[in-house]
C-alpha cells in the first residue's frame, strides 16, 4: 500500500497493511538539543520526516499559507509546493518590533504583538493587538479575509492541479479549513473576544460569518478542479484544562451552523474526514463538533485531564475519528512505561479510524533515546515492520 492508500483505509475501518506511522511535529528547541544527542546535523521541522523515516501529515496539506491551520513554526507543505490560502491575505509584515535580551516583542504574520524567548520559546504572550473594536475589524481584518483575492491561490496552481490529479499519486493530500474562533481569540486576545460574545454578539456572528465566508468561496475553487482530496484539516484551540473557552451553548449557536456550511461543501466533493486540532479538554465540544460535521479529533492533548483516545471511542464509537492522544509525558519517563502505552493503545490502532501519535509538537525534555525507543517499537508494532520509510542511517545506528 501507499500513504494514500494506506490513509484512506485506516480512516474508513478498512483493511490495510499497517498503520500509519506519523508525528505532529516536534519543537524547533527539542531537534536543537536531539543534535547534541545524536541527532543528525541539520534536522529541522521541514525535513524531520525523512530522518526519522515518517509516512508524513502536514506535509500533505494543500495550502502555502502559515496561517491555513498550523501555527507559524511547525512545518507547511513541505511536498506539495503551492496550494491555497484561507486565511489571512495579505499576511501582516513579521518583524522584531523590541530586543529585550532573552526575550524579543514581535509582530506576527496575524498582526498580533507577542513577547517570546528566544530559545525554549513555547507559547509566546500577548503584549498587544491591532483588532481591537468594530472600526479596527473594518480596517485591518476584514479586507484581509476578501475570498476573492488573486494571491489566494498559488501562481503554480495549475501546475499542482495537474500533479495532484495524476493516476500515479501516491499521497494523500489534505485541504485547509480553517479556524471559526481560534484564530479570533489570537486576534483579539482571549479576554476581549470573551466579552465580544456577550456586549455584542452581532458583531462576533459577523466576524464568524466573514472568515467562514472566505474559507467556503477558496475552498469552493479548489474543489471545482476535480482534485480528489482526502481529509480537511482545521484548528481551534479553544479549550484549556477546564473544558472549553466558549461555552457549549455559544458553541452551538454561533459557530455550528457555520461549521456546517463548511462540511457540508467537503461532503459533496467526496471530502467525508474533517479534523480539528484542538488542544485542551474537549470533551463538552467533541459531540458538537460531531453534529457540525468535522467528524475526527485531533490531537487528543492528555493533561491533567486524562484525556484518552480510547474513552472518545467507547463514548462515540466508530463515528469519530482520532489521531494523536501517545501522552508526551510518558515519552519522557522510561521504555517500560513507553512500552507500556504502545501496547495500551494498539487494540484500537488494529481497529482503525485512528493514528497515533505524541499528543502534541514533541518538547524538549523527551532524550531523544526514549524517541528512539518509542519510533522503533511503533514501527515493530503498529507498522508491523512492513514496508516502512527508511530512517536515517545514524538514527539506525543508535538504535542498534
Amino acid at each position: 500500500m501507499n500513504d494514500r492508500e494506506r490513509f484512506v483505509a485506516t480512516m474508513h475501518y478498512q483493511p490495510r497493511d499497517r498503520a500509519p506511522i506519523m508525528d505532529f511535529s516536534f519543537w524547533e528547541e527539542t531537534l536543537v538539543i536531539w543534535q547534541e544527542q545524536g541527532l543528525p546535523k541539520g534536522t529541522t521541522v521541514k525535513n524531520s520526516d525523512s530522518v526519522f523515516g515518517m509516512d508524513g501529515l502536514e506535509r500533505y496539506v494543500a495550502s502555502y499559507s502559515t496561517l491555513s491551520m498550523f501555527t507559524e513554526n511547525i512545518r507547511q507543505d513541505t511536498l506539495v509546493r503551492g496550494g491555497i490560502n484561507v486565511g489571512l491575505c495579505p499576511r501582516f509584515e513579521t518583524a522584531v518590533l523590541e530586543d529585550r535580551g532573552e526575550h524579543e516583542v514581535i509582530q506576527q504574520a496575524d498582526g498580533v504583538r507577542v513577547l517570546r524567548k528566544k530559545f525554549m520559546s513555547s507559547i509566546p504572550s500577548h503584549e498587544g493587538h491591532l483588532l481591537v473594536d468594530r472600526e479596527s475589524w473594518k480596517k485591518h481584518y476584514k479586507p484581509r479575509l476578501d475570498p476573492e483575492n488573486a494571491n489566494r491561490i498559488s501562481p503554480n496552481w495549475e501546475d499542482c492541479v495537474e500533479r495532484w490529479s495524476s493516476p500515479g499519486r501516491d499521497y494523500p493530500l489534505f485541504l485547509p479549513g480553517g479556524s471559526l474562533f481560534g484564530w479570533l481569540r489570537n486576534w483579539m486576545g482571549l479576554e476581549a473576544i470573551t466579552y465580544v460574545v456577550y456586549d455584542d454578539p452581532a458583531w462576533f456572528e459577523e466576524m464568524v460569518e466573514t472568515i467562514t465566508d472566505c474559507i467556503v468561496n477558496v475552498l469552493e475553487k479548489a474543489l471545482a478542479s476535480g482534485v480528489s482530496f482526502q481529509a480537511c484539516g482545521m484548528w481551534e484551540d479553544m479549550c484549556y484544562n477546564a473544558g472549553p473557552l466558549l461555552s457549549p451553548e455559544n458553541f452551538k449557536r454561533f459557530l455550528v451552523p457555520h461549521y456546517k456550511r463548511i462540511t457540508n461543501l467537503l461532503k459533496r466533493h467526496g471530502v467525508d474526514i474533517v479534523w480539528t486540532d484542538c488542544d485542551g479538554d474537549i470533551r463538552h465540544l467533541a459531540p458538537l463538533w460531531l453534529e457540525a460535521g468535522v467528524n475526527c479529533m485531533f490531537p487528543i492533548e492528555v493533561g491533567t485531564w486524562k484525556g484518552d483516545p480510547l474513552w472518545f471511542r467507547r463514548e462515540f464509537g466508530r463515528d469519530m475519528l482520532l489521531m494523536g492522544g501517545f501522552d508526551k509525558h510518558i515519552l519522557a519517563k522510561d521504555r517500560k512505561s513507553i512500552e507500556e502505552e504502545i501496547h495500551r493503545l494498539t487494540p484500537l490502532v488494529e481497529e482503525g479510524g485512528y493514528i497515533p501519535f505524541c499528543d502534541h509538537r514533541v518538547p524538549p525534555d523527551v532524550p531523544l533515546a526514549n524517541y528512539l525507543y518509542y519510533l522503533d517499537r511503533a514501527r515493530e508494532v503498529w507498522g508491523r515492520n512492513f514496508n516502512l520509510k527508511p530512517m536515517d542511517a545514524i538514527l539506525a545506528s543508535i538504535l542498534n
